[in-house]
């Protein structure tokens, strides 16, 4: 693993990936916008796959997170942002999912979203670690969640064309190490604050992984 002083996030910029199919809302396009302005490649590459999977699922369960574009904004918005708060530039003092999700809703109030809605994209961030609770919380939830496990190759099954949709996509977005940057990422902000992985989360077990084996290398064995 990178040691702590090593990781900049904001290095690793980059222009935006073409070809991506950003919804037309002025709340997507403005999402978009920040996201390839904080990502690195891989997160942005894994976000913009998280949407493509998720959409996917909403589609084919004819979920209003697809067919009504207000419920369509935070779906994209939650996809985008999930992983906002492993970045240097919403590097705060909450974990890292709420670090995400408080600057998601910042983003959504701007644009009049009510606030019910926003705190729908809020638990979708926040929870989106959670096993057991994302899951059960509500449908935005489930669908994030859903969305992240297939993108690191968990719970397959919720897509029958896993395979082929992964083969498509990640000739588009390229993984770029994904598991290896975010792991470390994560890691890397507990070492400066333990507090943002407080005991039986999963920014815990990367802290834990990487204080056993400072020197390893590859990707955290608590991801």
């Amino acid at each position: 693993m990178c040691p702590p002083s090593a990781f900049n996030q904001s290095d690793s910029a980059t222009q935006p990936p073409q070809n991506v199919d950003v919804p037309p809302t002025r709340i997507c396009q403005a999402a978009f916008a920040l996201a390839t302005s904080v990502l690195s490649p891989a997160i942005l590459n894994h976000s913009i796959r998280v949407y493509k999977y998720a959409k996917i699922l909403a589609e084919r369960s004819k979920s209003e997170y697809f067919t009504n574009e207000a419920k369509h904004d935070l779906l994209f918005v939650a996809c985008l942002f999930h992983d906002f708060g492993a970045t240097d530039a919403y590097d705060g003092p909450q974990r890292f999912e709420i670090e995400g999700a408080d600057a998601a809703v910042s983003l959504l109030k701007e644009y009049k979203v009510d606030e019910k809605d926003a705190h729908e994209a809020w638990m979708a961030i926040a929870l989106h670690t959670s096993p057991g609770i994302a899951d059960r919380i509500n449908e935005l939830c489930r669908l994030v969640r859903q969305a992240v496990l297939v993108d690191f190759h968990r719970n397959e099954d919720v897509l029958e064309d896993t395979s082929i949709l992964r083969k498509a996509f990640e000739e588009v977005y390229p993984r770029l190490g994904i598991e290896k940057v975010l792991g470390d990422a994560v890691a890397t902000q507990a070492v400066r604050n333990p507090r943002k992985a407080p005991p039986a989360s999963w920014a815990n077990n990367l802290y834990k992984a990487y204080l056993a084996e400072p020197d390893w290398d590859g990707v955290n064995k608590g991801f």
